[in-house]
Formats: structure tokens, sequence, C-alpha cells
């Protein structure tokens, strides 16, 4: 298990010939001026300043049998980190637990991860010289956020109610609309 400082330019080829793997934390992602260091789009979903925290990474590459004669390579990647978020039921911070566990093969071109997208199981990727796996690790996370946050049960008493009693009570009463029809009926001559 090899140490990586630095999410941003991973050889994916040459770690997957090796049958390499790493871990990490949060400080692998680089320095950037947001809270949350480079996780900066992910920091930014956080309900409090420099919230996210409990990032941990994990990466496995190997080579496989591909399609063709040659093997490609796959990359694991697994990460977690907590991201407080705000409940959308009572409005206070809830603490999402983020995970991600996805296999992604590398394909020579653009063209061929089109193709091949569609029809595999797997997510299909373009192999680049130096890739930033960080920003792949990121996005995964990113779409591993629960589209409504919520607690199991709120830290406060939400209010269960369709309708605001004072608000209905403070409403002027106004005459119906039809409710004057009836003095205007001109009577019909039927002659």
């Amino acid at each position: 298990m090899s140490n990586i400082t630095n999410l941003s330019r991973i050889d994916v080829a040459s770690m997957a010939r090796a049958a390499g793997a790493a871990q990490g934390d949060q400080a692998a992602f680089g320095v950037d001026t947001g809270a949350g260091g480079g996780l900066s789009r992910l920091a930014a979903e956080s309900c409090v300043s420099g919230g996210l925290h409990g990032v941990s990474w994990r990466l496995q590459a190997e080579m496989r049998a591909g399609t063709g004669s040659s093997p490609q390579p796959w990359l694991r990647t697994e990460a977690e980190a907590v991201l407080p978020m705000v409940c959308q039921r009572c409005l206070e911070p809830v603490e999402s637990l983020l995970v991600v566990d996805r296999w992604f093969r590398f394909v020579a071109d653009e063209a061929t991860a089109s193709a091949e997208d569609d029809v595999s199981e797997e997510d299909v990727l373009v192999l680049e010289p130096r890739m930033d796996v960080g920003a792949l690790i990121e996005d995964e996370l990113l779409m591993a956020m629960p589209l409504v946050p919520m607690h199991g049960e709120c830290p406060v008493p939400v209010p269960m109610v369709v309708a605001d009693p004072d608000f209905e009570d403070a409403e002027p009463s106004r005459p119906h609309p039809f409710a004057n029809l009836t003095q205007a009926k001109v009577p019909r001559s039927l002659g």
C-alpha cells in the first residue's frame, strides 16, 4: 500500500500494471483556498463553514482482460466523508455520511468510452497520462449526497400541520363572488 500525497496527478496505467493500492485522507486532495481543501465543491454543500470532515479514501488498481486482446486498467475507488447538511424536516444541521465504492475501467479514447459506457455495468473512462483522481472521488462523493437530508429522529419538535390557524384567522372574510348574482337576474319575458 503506497502513500500518495497528491491525488491530482495519478498515472492509473502504471498503478494498474503494478497492481498498486493507496489510501489516505483529506490532505491528499491538495490545498485550496476554500474550506475543505481541494474538496471545495463538496465543502460548499456543507451548512457550516469548514464542516466537511472524516474524509478517507482508498484506491486499488489492476489490469484485467479486456474486450480485445490486451488487458485494460481498472481502478476501484472507495471513499467516505461526513458532510453537515440542513435537515429538510426540522432545518437543523444533520451529519450525512457519504460512502463511495466504484470500479472504473479505462479505455484509449473518448469514442470507445462513449460506445462502451452505454452497454457496460461499470463506468468507462478515457485513460489519461496523469489523471486527477481527487476530482473523480469528489464527483462520486457529490453524487452520493442524499437528495433530501433528514435526521432519523429530529432533535427538535417538528410541527406537522398543513395549515396555520393564525394565518386563517388573520385573513379577512370576503363575500362569495357569486353571492349577488340572484339579485342581478333580469326577469325574462315570455313573449
